[in-house]
């Protein structure tokens, strides 16, 4: 505040300097938005893609991943998933048409154990890749991808900016579109803003968005960044707690997170023999908060698409997400695990 500017310069430009150390990516391109939703709808858009294009997307995601493909002018082509909440590439099969241009992978809850089977589904059929990696910022093997990867540094998130987001990518000629078109398609302003000078003359060739970063938030970024190995061993001895103790509940079914590379996001677990509801309520009256992450998008009126996709709507009725953020103590989670554990021996 006390440079006198707070629209995106320096500060955002650090920001993404230091997020590529962060990732040990100085090959690649770290283009920081305004949110996941920002960087998902860039990237479909820099991809090409567009009114009448089809994209296949797993059903289990949040609607902002469905909002960015039609915000493109694109279809979302809802897919079905396996138990780990991952695409099903057998189902995408059958969606795909010739106008499909792009599959969505969604690395729900930080599982991404189908992604190199995504990535040959992809090659098959002369498909592009957009990761949507919300839930996976700091794994240490997500980064590593030479794909399009659009991270989320909203408030819930494994860091914040407040809100914001940021597309990772190796492709030199991506990025450069990538950074005009979150300037309203401005050519060169974002060379031209990190050294302080504005766009007076100038042109623009595509459609662009104000979806750009500000200073603000990527001064909360980079202190978050700072802090991460704090976040990090936080949420990873959360989840271990969680892991080691409720897989010895039969009917609690876990899902495969690597608590040694992931940094989860969110941790859901699926309560078998219908009993999700009553646990829930069990453990809201213990003041413990859960969640339903997510509603299947092709449920919604706005995303139907006339069929059905049992697995995921399987896994909606079924899963709950257990309370995982920095903040929780040993205390707090072994206090959850009890609950749970006095839930299912009542």
């Amino acid at each position: 505040m006390k440079t006198g500017s707070v629209n995106m310069g320096r500060e955002t430009q650090q920001f993404e300097s230091e997020l590529l150390s962060f990732w040990n990516r100085r090959d690649a391109h770290a283009i920081c938005v305004h949110s996941c939703t920002a960087a998902l709808l860039l990237a479909i858009q820099v991809c090409g893609i567009g009114t009448g294009d089809e994209v296949l997307v797993p059903t289990l995601t949040f609607v902002a991943t469905f909002q960015a493909v039609k915000a493109c002018g694109a279809v979302p082509v809802p897919c079905d998933v396996t138990d780990d909440g991952f695409i099903n590439l057998s189902d995408a099969a059958r969606r795909l048409t010739n106008r499909t241009k792009a599959i969505i992978p969604v690395l729900y809850a930080g599982c991404d154990s189908g992604i190199s089977d995504v990535y040959w589904f992809a090659k098959v059929n002369n498909l592009a890749v957009i990761e949507d990696a919300a839930h996976c910022f700091g794994d240490e093997t997500i980064s590593s991808r030479d794909g399009i990867m659009c991270f989320s540094f909203d408030p819930i998130k494994n860091i914040s900016c407040g809100d914001g987001g940021c597309i990772l990518t190796s492709d030199s000629d991506i990025a450069k579109k990538l950074m005009d078109m979150r300037l309203l398609g401005v050519i060169g302003d974002t060379e031209r803003r990190y050294s302080g000078q504005r766009s007076w003359d100038f042109d623009v060739t595509e459609q662009g968005w104000r979806l750009h970063m500000n200073d603000i938030a990527a001064t909360i970024g980079r202190t978050q960044l700072a802090r991460f190995p704090q976040i990090r061993e936080r949420r990873q001895r959360s989840s271990r707690m969680y892991m080691e103790t409720l897989s010895t509940i039969s009917d609690i079914q876990l899902f495969p997170i690597n608590t040694e590379t992931a940094v989860p996001h969110i941790f859901p677990i699926i309560v078998k023999n219908g009993a999700r509801d009553e646990l829930r309520k069990f453990l809201m009256a213990a003041n413990i908060e859960t969640g339903v992450q997510y509603k299947p998008n092709h449920l919604l009126s706005y995303f139907n698409m006339g069929y059905d996709l049992p697995n995921a709507v399987r896994l909606y009725e079924s899963m709950l997400s257990l309370p995982l953020h920095p903040l929780l103590s040993e205390d707090d989670v072994q206090y959850v695990i009890d609950a749970v554990f006095k839930f299912f021996t009542k």
